[in-house]
């Protein structure tokens, strides 16, 4: 007896090509304005070089809105519009359905020029700034500050360098330790070149970032994925969420050279701020800083920042009132699975309002 069904094999080949034909012609009839995103209306309040402060329109009454404000810090890798990227997954959408008042900073896309800012630049020049505008727009001392992934540590820091500014902090799957082993990313960061790419290149290219990235996970990222893609192609909804993740998968800023260099060496290969020996500017960062509330959220299935890497926060801060959430998901599913802006966003909008 065969272990092999010829014929059951056949009809599946033969059935996947039919539904990728009528997936062609599905997908080339799906216009630009139906897989948009970013669509919420906001508006640019202030900007330096190529860093963007835009405030997001209120969706509820003036009197239900929290007092606080909150800003967004994304990473420098990818496009912060993440948040944004459907309509029925939008977390910002459910922040504001929830009456918070969200600003969110657009980092842009570095030119050769920028290859000298350093995350001094970034935390200490362009998030302060942001900082203060919010402060003195809201009549408030302090405001909340939300950090994803990168953007978290760049937040965390931040905190702990200007707590007297900040009322509430939430770290959605930030690197925080990064000694650990249990991700891919964290045992090739340590062996990463980054000196010899950043001579060569200056900045370093979103390309080779990708692709990097994407060789972390590369029979799930390369092939299953474009498997998967082929069998729904026919479906419409589908076809058009997952051309609208491609676009932002790959609208990639390239990263600048000092940054990122110092962000692997001190970080990635030294785990200098877990250890409380990383430095801003000449100024130590004491995690031990932060008092204020703290709400760490961890996606479980995440390849790109396990949880190991994020929960370590929790016990080198001085808060009393601090929670941990963890999620079901995996990296980029905390902002775009279906659970997103039902379960997820809900939660950390619900945190933050009772303290705000």
């Amino acid at each position: 007896m065969s272990i092999f069904d010829y014929e059951k094999s056949v009809k599946t080949v033969f059935d996947y090509m039919e539904n990728m034909v009528g997936g062609v012609e599905k997908m080339i009839s799906v216009s630009a304005d139906q897989i948009r995103s970013d669509e919420l209306e906001k508006e640019e309040v202030m900007s330096i070089g190529k860093m963007k402060l835009f405030h997001y329109v209120p969706v509820t009454e003036k009197k239900k809105m929290s007092k606080v404000p909150l800003l967004i810090v994304y990473a420098l890798v990818n496009r912060q519009y993440m948040m944004d990227l459907q309509p029925d997954r939008s977390v910002i959408k459910a922040f504001l359905e929830a009456g918070l008042d969200v600003y969110i900073i657009d980092w842009g896309y570095p030119a050769k020029e920028d290859m000298y800012m350093t995350m001094e630049d970034h935390i200490e020049w362009y998030m302060n700034d942001c900082v203060d505008y919010i402060r003195k727009a809201s009549g408030q001392d302090k405001i909340s500050m939300l950090g994803v992934c990168q953007g978290g540590t760049f937040s965390t820091i931040y905190t702990a360098l200007h707590q007297e500014k900040i009322k509430n902090l939430v770290c959605m799957v930030a690197p925080i330790d990064f000694s650990i082993t249990d991700g891919i990313l964290f045992r090739f960061g340590k062996e990463f070149s980054i000196d010899k790419m950043v001579e060569a290149y200056g900045n370093i290219p979103a390309v080779m970032m990708n692709l990097g990235f994407m060789m972390l996970k590369p029979f799930e990222l390369f092939i299953d994925k474009y498997i998967k893609f082929g069998q729904n192609m026919n479906d419409v909804a589908y076809l058009q969420n997952f051309m609208r993740t491609e676009n932002w998968i790959f609208d990639s800023p390239d990263q600048e050279g000092e940054t990122v260099r110092k962000f692997v060496d001190d970080l990635f290969v030294d785990n200098k701020l877990i250890k409380g020996e990383f430095e801003l500017d000449g100024v130590k960062v004491h995690l031990e800083n932060i008092n204020c509330p703290l709400l760490v959220t961890c996606a479980k299935y995440d390849h790109l920042v396990p949880p190991s890497s994020t929960k370590p926060l929790l016990d080198a801060v001085r808060s009393k009132d601090n929670d941990y959430r963890e999620f079901p998901v995996g990296h980029v599913g905390m902002y775009i699975s279906p659970t997103s802006k039902t379960e997820i966003a809900p939660v950390i909008a619900e945190w933050l309002v009772k303290r705000s």
